[in-house]
């Protein structure tokens, strides 16, 4: 599904604040998997999504999703198949435009537009089929603009922007961590029902050990720039935080103590 061989990014390349953060970097993914990524501060977790989405490009190797190398294609482009979800809950939608306008012009994703309007009002009714869905009360609020909403009622509807299209990848930075415990509980609940129901390639970067352990099939330790763990099936499902934590001891001489609190 996705496939990255010898990846390679090098920051400021050439001059004293040059910096390596990939190098020869593989990693495979199913279709359908849910890959949960944790790591301390530093290890290229954001840096991996934003080489997949396209906002960074890599200085070496190459990415694939279904067979085609996406390299060098640009992250507009890539908007098209990959749906991404950001931390800051302002970045995924549009403040400006009302809830209905936001669900339109992510419906409309990937099409060409002409002189027809851009809100189809056929659609109206699956809009608020799908933001029932929230239970946030949204559905009863389509002309209100997004930029009055709370956070988490934000990071809902990016949630949903990013997945109404159905990408064959879904990117999720964080996507919690900007929120009171709370609100992140019910997001990460609606991104499980979501991914589930729509069966969408997940890979999830959090900071939130219970999140990483009981979320998805599949959990990778990034350190440094490499894949220090990569753990699924029936070991995942029997992970605790303390067998996570001996089992990244165990490959790292790095002082666990000092990236704990990344992880927190």
């Amino acid at each position: 599904m996705l496939q990255i061989n010898n990846l390679k990014k090098v920051f400021n390349k050439g001059t004293i604040n040059e910096k390596v953060i990939f190098n020869n970097f593989n990693l495979h993914i199913n279709k359908g998997d849910f890959i949960t990524v944790i790591g301390s501060n530093g290890a290229g977790k954001s840096t991996l999504l934003n080489l997949i989405s396209g906002s960074i490009l890599p200085t070496g190797g190459s990415i694939s999703l279904n067979g085609r190398d996406i390299s060098a294609l640009p992250e507009h482009k890539r908007t098209k198949f990959i749906g991404r979800v950001f931390q800051n809950p302002t970045l995924g939608t549009s403040p400006s435009m009302s809830i209905l306008e936001n669900l339109s012009m992510a419906s409309n994703k990937g099409r060409k537009f002409g002189l027809t309007p851009g809100i189809n009002k056929k659609k109206i009714a699956l809009f608020k089929e799908s933001l029932s869905g929230l239970s946030l009360g949204l559905e009863n609020n389509l002309s209100k603009k997004v930029g009055l909403l709370s956070g988490g009622q934000r990071q809902a509807l990016s949630l949903l922007i990013s997945t109404i299209s159905n990408p064959d990848l879904l990117l999720l930075d964080e996507h919690t961590a900007a929120l009171d415990p709370k609100t992140s509980e019910n997001i990460i609940k609606l991104t499980k029902s979501t991914v589930s129901e729509k069966n969408i390639t997940t890979v999830m970067i959090t900071h939130n050990l219970n999140y990483a352990i009981d979320i998805g099939n599949r959990l990778i330790m990034l350190h440094a720039g490499e894949i220090l763990l990569d753990i699924s099936g029936e070991e995942k499902k029997n992970l605790t935080i303390p067998k996570l934590l001996e089992l990244f001891n165990n490959k790292s001489s790095v002082d666990f103590i000092s990236d704990e609190v990344a992880f927190s």
